[in-house]
């Protein structure tokens, strides 16, 4: 069974040291991150740096600050949610979600043991082996995570294992410092209990002076017709957005159409305010039943996408 090469694999290499290199931590108020649109602030960003590989542990934010349909000031990261508590001692008042727990349902158990290599939590009936249990020491152990609350188990195609706050999750196609890692129960626990979309929605930094950057440009390209004669006039239309689906303005976009005979047209627009752009061109004598290809490549700044797209002549 999979599951069964996959465990082998598992047990191949956790004796392999699990280390994890640091990210550097902005420290400011406020931190945008551009990879999902969302910032994290005061309280809540000074508890993100506390761990020693946050983007590890927590993930990007995936929403801002608000009061979730559990009546809780919250913000929901990939791998985590922050809770905020007023009644809690200063210093005290951000709790993690157990998302674990609140997630949890059991699903194709493997018992492993061995008394040299697992820490038997006699207080859930669980234990935590081998390359888990490293990186359960490494990264902050109960405190982070929580006590245990299953055994190894297959789920999704991975195995994995639940803590009351997190599940860990064995990937063997990952280099070797990277196969334990946190899984993305955030956003599983955001659609769970039925969070608006709307909140996973990009937004504009809480900081003024902060300008949200183009990590990436997604490019679409299509033809005004699919099938046109020998000879005519067709138009190709483009669409630019961010890695956010945000429309981009004045994306540099270039066109290399190919004929039959080999020899191609290159043609230029710019991306106007809803990120599209348009260009036409004229042809005729095009031999029946050809595909006429077209590559289009846009940058903006220094950040570049590319697509494909084609007609046939059909008489």
């Amino acid at each position: 069974m999979m599951y069964r090469r996959i465990l082998s694999a598992f047990l191949v290499v956790c004796v392999l040291a699990i280390t994890y290199r640091a990210v550097d931590a902005q420290t400011s108020d406020s931190q945008y991150f551009n990879e999902t649109g969302h910032s994290v602030s005061g309280e809540f960003l000074d508890f993100y740096n506390k761990v020693s590989n946050p983007l590890l542990m927590y993930g990007y934010p995936i929403t801002e600050r608000f009061i979730s349909k559990d009546g809780k000031d919250v913000q929901y990261f990939q791998r985590a949610r922050f809770e905020y508590h007023l009644e809690l001692p200063a210093g005290q008042q951000i709790l993690l979600t157990p998302l674990g727990a609140e997630t949890y349902r059991a699903e194709n158990p493997i018992n492993i043991f061995s008394p040299f290599a697992c820490r038997y939590f006699e207080s859930t009936n669980n234990s935590v082996c081998f390359a888990f249990l490293e990186f359960f020491d490494n990264q902050g152990g109960v405190q982070q995570f929580g006590l245990p609350i299953s055994p190894f188990e297959y789920h999704d195609g991975m195995l994995v294992q639940y803590f009351e706050r997190t599940r860990l999750e064995w990937h063997p196609w990952n280099p070797n410092n990277q196969l334990v890692s946190v899984g993305d129960l955030g956003r599983i626990y955001f659609e769970l209990i039925g969070e608006d979309p709307a909140r996973l929605a990009a937004a504009q930094p809480l900081d003024a002076n902060i300008q949200a950057l183009v990590l990436s440009v997604h490019v679409r390209a299509f033809t005004q017709n699919s099938i046109m004669p020998s000879a005519g006039n067709q138009t190709v239309f483009i669409i630019t957005q961010d890695q956010h689906g945000t429309a981009i303005e004045k994306a540099d976009c270039s066109l290399i159409t190919t004929w039959p005979d080999g020899h191609a047209e290159i043609g230029a627009v710019q991306t106007n305010a809803n990120g599209i752009g348009s260009i036409s061109f004229s042809f005729k004598d095009q031999p029946h039943g050809s595909l006429i290809f077209i590559g289009v490549t846009c940058r903006y700044l220094n950040v570049e996408g590319k697509t494909t797209s084609s007609f046939r002549i059909w008489q």
